[in-house]
């Protein structure tokens, strides 16, 4: 039987070949090829471990192929399609080959069974999706690209220090469940957590995604925290300080949502919050709670694209992605396909009924509930009416809708529906969104504990729809007072832009003037050094007449400068550097051999002389 090849090297091997493909037709087909290659692959893997090697007497395990991986993997590749459709009239071929290295590092994950072959497709996918960002080409993207490479590489050496600790003390690199409590532990939890964007790690996130391009932002929504909830999932199950700290996630990331401005980073923070469900299921630790954090991330991996593909062409379509720019523009009468197909992601994410987002978020409150967490479940219910407020309600009212301050005069933009492929890429992304909420059972076939779970039994529905029309109420009643401010919020990222900035200064100020001073004295000793190489001979004649110009300058700067004593000086500076200039001449400077052979004969008697004496 032949093994499939590990799904991860199916897009990097794609990545190497796109610049191959010149002619562009052929090259879209090319892209779309790859993610169905990759998904015949998966159906084609059976359980088990496939692709072990030995290095340096470790395993290195490309394939631990299980109920959980394979989900992740499902939802990897559909997605990669899914985005490859949406960036099919991008023609820089480099956002292409970043996004399938991206894609194929997630993969990698995913499928690893090993501690090190995950720190390697860790890194490469921090490598990778950097490059999302700066490919936006402006220097807003060019300095959060950097922080956004920083804060990962900080994480990636926490990771590997935990990884390094690990193995010294267990002596095996498998990938699995880790006993939380040691140094070992904790810094690989704290490596996870960066990626998975967990408050007040989580700034990196909120500050990058905006700022790639349109088509970059939809991966980097899919995979980067999806790929750190998996690995907590994998290591971490039922560690209580994840439940905690998801509850609090979910609602530090609505508050933020809430107040901004940009339409991107309204998302932006919307990630951050939507993961805290999965990070507080990870955390609750019941097959209840695990099986709801798998599906609430698949879900999650769709919806959450299809937000940043309504946003993204809207950006695409006007060049403006604030509220501020947007309000007041009747978007809805000239982009209706792609407000409809936003909506259809709005409900979704708010967690409606007969939309992906309520079979997967009810079930992780309903972990909460069956561990009786009362402040754990008041919490998610929260972050579900301000994800419905700010996401379903706040941002597209803003957007295709609202009204312009009074008195500001609207410019007028031309405005129409995005390219065919971007809306076929929503078309079909709404689709599983809707086809997923109304038969549930698709997915929970592949979650990885039976599921006796019934989302649409009428408690549930009736729960959700009381929170949904009442935060609708609300909105409704207040909605003249609810139009966007052109305010920036300040986050986390506070503690090191600042200090950032401040040492910035520090090495273009004052400690470039420290460089510039001992540059120029070594240079100073360094010609100085080479001039007396060029004549030796000179030198005890240099020293004796250095040493009577530093004396008689002292003392005549003591006793005061006149004329006639700044022109002696003058004149002796000026016969130092005269002497000190002079190169070697053999036929000036050339000693008699004679004068050596005598000089070693008396060394020698010296030598003996004083031998003698001792041996007496």
């Amino acid at each position: 039987m032949i093994n499939p090849i590990p799904p991860a090297f199916v897009f990097i091997i794609g990545a190497i070949l796109i610049p191959i493909v010149r002619e562009r037709r052929l090259r879209q087909l090319f892209q779309l090829l790859i993610p169905a290659i990759a998904f015949a692959d998966l159906l084609y893997m059976g359980h088990g471990t496939y692709w072990s090697y030995h290095f340096l007497g470790y395993e290195l395990i490309f394939g631990r192929v299980d109920k959980l991986s394979l989900c992740f993997g499902y939802v990897f590749v559909i997605i990669a399609f899914l985005g490859m459709f949406y960036a099919l009239h991008v023609r820089d071929v480099g956002q292409h080959v970043a996004a399938f290295l991206y894609i194929g590092s997630a993969l990698g994950i995913t499928f690893a069974g090993d501690l090190f072959t995950l720190f390697a497709f860790w890194e490469i996918m921090a490598i990778a999706s950097v490059f999302l960002i700066w490919f936006q080409r402006d220097t807003a993207a060019l300095d959060a690209g950097f922080r956004y490479i920083m804060v990962h590489i900080f994480g990636g050496c926490v990771l590997l220090a935990g990884i390094i600790i690990h193995v010294v003390n267990t002596g095996s690199t498998h990938f699995g469940l880790i006993e939380y409590g040691g140094l070992a532990s904790q810094l690989i939890l704290l490596g996870f957590i960066i990626n998975a964007a967990v408050p007040p790690l989580h700034a990196w996130l909120a500050d990058a995604y905006p700022e790639a391009t349109v088509t970059g932002a939809v991966f980097l929504s899919a995979f980067t925290t999806k790929s750190a909830v998996y690995v907590l999932l994998r290591a971490f199950p039922g560690v209580e300080l994840l439940m905690w700290l998801g509850a609090i996630m979910a609602v530090y990331g609505v508050v933020y949502a809430i107040m901004e401005n940009d339409i991107r980073r309204l998302l932006s923070y919307h990630i951050i919050s939507q993961v805290g469900y999965m990070v507080c299921g990870v955390g609750i630790g019941t097959e209840m709670g695990l099986n709801g954090s798998v599906a609430h991330a698949f879900c999650h991996i769709l919806y959450k694209a299809l937000l940043f593909m309504g946003t993204g062409a809207v950006i695409h379509v006007t060049g403006r992605r604030k509220v501020t720019e947007l309000q007041g523009r009747n978007l809805y009468k000239m982009m209706p396909i792609c407000l409809s197909l936003y909506l259809i992601a709005g409900f979704s994410i708010s967690g409606v009924p007969l939309f992906n987002g309520f079979v997967s978020k009810t079930m992780v409150v309903a972990a909460a509930g069956g561990i009786h967490s009362v402040p754990i479940h008041l919490l998610l219910h929260l972050a579900s009416i301000g994800t419905f407020f700010s996401t379903t309600l706040k941002l597209p009212y803003g957007t295709w809708f609202g009204k312009a301050p009074e008195g500001e005069k609207i410019e007028e933009i031309e405005a129409k529906e995005p390219p065919s492929n971007m809306l076929i890429a929503m078309g079909l992304t709404a689709f599983l969104c809707i086809f997923i909420g109304c038969y549930p059972r698709v997915l929970y076939d592949i979650l990885p504990y039976s599921v006796h779970y019934h989302p649409y039994a009428s408690y549930h529905v009736a729960a959700t729809m009381q929170l949904l029309l009442f935060t609708a109420a609300v909105f409704w009643l207040f909605i003249d007072k609810l139009g966007g401010h052109a305010t920036i919020s300040l986050d986390t990222d506070w503690f090191y832009r600042k200090p950032g900035m401040l040492l910035l200064w520090f090495c273009s100020h004052p400690l470039q003037r420290l460089r510039f001073g001992l540059q120029h004295l070594l240079s100073r000793m360094v010609a100085n050094v080479a001039g007396l190489s060029k004549n030796p001979i000179l030198l005890p004649e240099i020293a004796i007449r250095y040493i009577h110009l530093r004396i008689i300058s002292r003392l005549y700067h003591i006793s005061g400068l006149s004329e006639d004593k700044l022109e002696e000086l003058r004149e002796l500076e000026s016969r130092y550097d005269a002497i000190r200039k002079i190169t070697y001449d053999k036929d000036v400077y050339r000693r008699p051999i004679g004068f050596g052979v005598l000089l070693a004969v008396v060394l020698l008697f010296l030598y003996g002389l004083i031998y003698f004496i001792r041996s007496r």
